[in-house]
């Protein structure tokens, strides 16, 4: 296979909202900037968000940055780093407002102002009772928010590349960044796209688990190209399982459902989470609820023929205001359930939903190795990301938080960089030689493994050894299984060897990067000997020195996977905020 270069100060991997939001940065400061997406923008992962985007505007009740920020260090159970999570809380009111004058059509009050509703975890003053936060645009925030920034690129001249896969990073022997190789699906050409910047937004891999809200496009790209290249990933071991997935389906339902007044109950009625949560409720962090719920199911109090899920009532709300809030919920009950929720329950179980780890990153967006040091050309944000404001478990809403402060943080540092007179330098061309010996290994390869099978012995291995609840046995044995899988994955065949279209291609190219994913997850999670937010193991004792299994002593410290011998590294958590005192260390309690 031969390939072709084209020349641009930027390139972003991604048309999700981070990706969306860095290009406005770089479009209308001039610059030329390529977008590539595996789908149309506005069909992105971030569709699928719905209940809404945290900002401590206070248009219903008293609300304020530093409240959003103490709720934010406690959901992430401590292992987030402060200064970028003040630096996100700060931010919030402005890009939020960004949007909204970008067309945003948010709810409104009855006063015109942006209307906001409760989410998990968010209280106020410093943990006193639930706070209505989270600006929303009915149940489909995230499709809302697509559009309105997708329209603004347009307007700014971005520049963009759809249904094309990113193949791996174009890094020189300095270890700078030079922009990305990337195939056309439509024609099967391979073209390195030649940048002064490049930045990823390429959304999660969910789908390195068998039961996952996330779309089939969710393969952790950027992950695995950056893995490849020898970029380490941070903080794998923390995946966060959404309590409330479709049962038997994994569509998401919203966290907002609790928020307008949704309450879990068990096969007795009971709104368990009384029990677990007992100021929060239904409205604790997410880790929190996923573990009660499959504690009620373990313990034999589950719904169904076969006790395997529990209930999300909203029957006694209005019917007027279930149509006005929700009406996204109640079209997925229908299609997923066979249920009316204004009727009846919806029967819904955790399901896998965001990794809060990532491609390490400053909160300038800036891709680091070790402590600080920067990778030239080379930034992140959204999901891929690890800045870290989410560290072991992230609140509800602040993912589209995510995606807009730190694509914009992105964006900017990107053309400050650029603007500094930073250069074109020549093409690393032993970096596309790899890619195209990748491809011709995929092309010519008889004999090998099937993509379909070895993807779904993946999945079945996540699920199994990797899920809610952790046990020390089946992450040690999770680890030689997975292994095992990559070395299927090596050597995977593909029948059809045609250029046009050819999705075989691209899932075998998918499947490249979620087996690293994978394997950074599993090999992580089973090095830390502690229970933290979303990471719970069976054999980490509840003790006054560990309170819940958490071992600040040891593991209050970022875990780093390099590709290369599956090596682990740690570096500290960041607990210095840029403007005001440390938020201490506490027992985390609802």
């Amino acid at each position: 296979m031969t390939y072709t270069v084209r020349k641009f100060d930027a390139v972003i991997v991604g048309a999700g909202g981070a990706g969306l939001r860095a290009a406005i940065q770089l479009s209308e400061a001039g610059l030329k900037t390529a977008v590539l997406s595996k789908v149309f923008p506005t069909r992105s992962h971030t569709v699928a968000a719905q209940g809404g985007v945290a900002a401590s505007l206070g248009n219903s009740e008293e609300d304020h940055w530093h409240w959003h920020m103490y709720d934010t260090v406690k959901g992430s159970d401590w292992l987030g780093d402060q200064d970028a999570i003040e630096f996100m809380c700060r931010k919030a009111n402005e890009v939020v407002v960004e949007l909204e004058h970008y067309g945003m059509p948010f709810d409104r009050l009855d006063n015109g102002k942006i209307y906001q509703r409760p989410f998990g975890g968010h209280m106020s003053n410093f943990g006193e009772k639930p706070v209505r936060r989270s600006c929303a645009a009915a149940d489909r925030t995230g499709h809302a928010m697509l559009h309105a920034m997708y329209q603004r690129n347009v307007k700014a001249n971005t520049q963009f590349f759809v249904e094309w896969q990113a193949l791996d990073l174009i890094r020189d022997d300095e270890g700078d960044v030079q922009g990305v190789t990337a195939m056309d699906m439509e024609t099967g050409e391979v073209v390195a796209f030649h940048a002064r910047a490049t930045i990823f937004a390429t959304g999660g891999a969910g789908r390195i688990f068998h039961s996952s809200t996330n779309a089939f496009i969710n393969t952790g790209d950027g992950l695995g190209m950056a893995a490849r290249a020898g970029i380490p990933l941070e903080d794998m071991e923390f995946w966060q399982f959404h309590p409330t997935g479709v049962a038997g389906a994994g569509v998401l339902i919203t966290e907002g459902v609790r928020g307008e007044g949704g309450i879990l109950r068990n096969s007795s009625g009971e709104r368990f989470m009384e029990r677990y949560a007992p100021n929060a409720k239904d409205l604790a962090s997410r880790d929190v609820v996923s573990r009660a719920m499959v504690t009620e199911i373990n313990e034999g109090r589950g719904c169904g023929p076969n006790k395997d899920f529990v209930l999300l009532d909203i029957t006694h709300l209005d019917p007027a205001t279930i149509m006005k809030r929700l009406p996204g919920i109640r079209e997925i009950g229908l299609q997923f359930a066979s249920v009316d929720c204004i009727k009846e329950p919806l029967p819904v179980v955790p399901t896998c939903h965001y990794q809060m780890g990532g491609i390490p990153t400053n909160y300038h967006g800036q891709v680091v190795l070790g402590t600080d040091q920067v990778v030239n050309g080379f930034y992140a944000a959204g999901e891929c990301a690890c800045a870290s404001v989410h560290g072991a478990n992230r609140l509800g809403t602040n993912s589209l938080l995510d995606l807009l402060v730190f694509g914009k943080s992105a964006g900017e540092t990107a053309v400050e960089d650029l603007q500094k007179g930073r250069a074109h330098k020549p093409l690393h061309t032993a970096s596309i030689d790899k890619t195209m010996a990748r491809l011709d290994r995929l092309n010519n390869q008889k004999g090998g493994a099937n993509v379909h099978e070895t993807r779904l012995t993946m999945q079945r291995t996540m699920q199994k050894h990797a899920g809610v609840f952790r046990f020390s046995d089946l992450l040690k044995a999770g680890v030689t299984e997975i292994l095992k899988v990559a070395d299927d994955v090596a050597r995977t065949e593909i029948k059809d060897k045609s250029k046009i279209f050819n999705m075989a291609r691209i899932e075998a190219l998918e499947l490249d990067n979620q087996i690293e994913v994978a394997k950074a997850t599993m090999i992580s999670a089973e090095a830390r000997k502690e229970s933290r937010g979303a990471h719970v193991r069976d054999d980490a004792l509840d003790t006054a020195e560990t309170p819940d299994g958490r071992d600040d002593k040891n593991w209050l410290k970022h875990t780093l996977w390099h590709r290369d011998g599956n090596r682990l590294e740690y570096k500290a958590v960041k607990m210095k905020p840029l403007s005001v005192d440390t938020i201490e260390l506490k027992k985390r309690a609802y």
